[in-house]
């Protein structure tokens, strides 16, 4: 069983950077494949970036590959999201979670969390 719990949002200004952190509990994170996703404001909650169990890009939104950034530390059981020059559209609660294999780019129904607010003022 894996929990996840995402952290590092904030409120940070136009062209500012934060990096989030989805912490995972359970020894066989490193089995996973794993992505963040986002949910604006009156928005449906849409795919950001997504990494293979081992370390390597999967994919990612087109609109964000200049930007983002997505990492993970096994060793740590910790999934990161790097974040730069940070734009208002990207106010959003960003949500870590497993992904589907083929695309990667859904996350499993039963490991979502709380997510992490990021709100970036103009």
């Amino acid at each position: 069983q894996v929990q996840l719990v995402e952290s590092g949002g904030g409120l940070v200004q136009a062209g500012g950077s934060l990096r989030l952190s989805c912490a995972a509990s359970g020894r066989t994170f490193s089995w996973y494949a794993m992505g963040w996703f986002r949910q604006a404001p009156g928005k449906e909650r849409e795919f950001v970036a997504a990494i293979s169990a081992s370390g390597g890009r999967l994919t990612a939104a087109d609109s964000l590959k200049g930007r983002f950034t997505i990492s993970r530390d096994n060793a740590k059981n910790t999934l990161y999201l790097q974040m730069n020059s940070l734009e208002p559209e990207d106010t959003a609660v960003y949500y870590c979670n497993a992904v589907s294999s083929n695309p990667p780019v859904l996350g499993r129904p039963n490991l979502w969390g709380q997510g992490t607010q990021v709100t970036v003022s103009s």
